[in-house]
């Protein structure tokens, strides 16, 4: 069972597991007062404000740079990574869900004659804006900070 123990004391992981949950729970409590409803889904969902996404791969980053220093290989794989995710949340996911909003509306204003295949609207919540990205990549790396590191 030394598999297990590895895993359950591996400080990148727990850092990067603790962004996330942190950060979904945020959204919910933010959607929520947003809102006035709680939805539960935001737990595993895209899009909202903090990005999980961002704070869980900038959690990851900075456990890597806490365990292996800045200049190790594990730490350029782990920022860039997070630099990829974060790009992708905030640029082409963010595109997408635009676009979904669209046709959407497109789709809508043909309602009598919807095509069969398009029973139900697009995801458009599947992107994030800027703010909502740096917010989760803040959150992650102050994660990470306040979880202490032992060797």
């Amino acid at each position: 069972m030394f598999i297990i123990d590895d895993i359950l004391n591996n400080y990148a992981l727990i850092c990067s597991l603790l962004g996330w949950f942190i950060a979904s729970v945020a959204k919910i409590i933010i959607g929520f007062i947003r809102e006035k409803r709680l939805d539960f889904r935001r737990i595993y969902g895209s899009g909202g404000m903090p990005s999980s996404h961002s704070a869980t791969v900038s959690s990851l980053a900075t456990a890597v740079a806490k365990t292996s220093g800045l200049r190790s290989t594990s730490f350029a794989i782990a920022f860039m990574l997070a630099f990829i995710v974060m790009y992708d949340a905030s640029g082409v996911r963010r595109a997408a869900g635009e676009q979904a909003r669209i046709l959407n509306q497109l789709v809508n204003n043909l309602s009598e004659h919807r095509p069969v295949y398009l029973k139900k609207n697009l995801k458009e919540l599947i992107g994030h804006t800027p703010l909502e990205v740096v917010v989760g990549a803040l959150l992650g790396v102050l994660i990470t900070l306040l979880v202490p590191y032992r060797r």
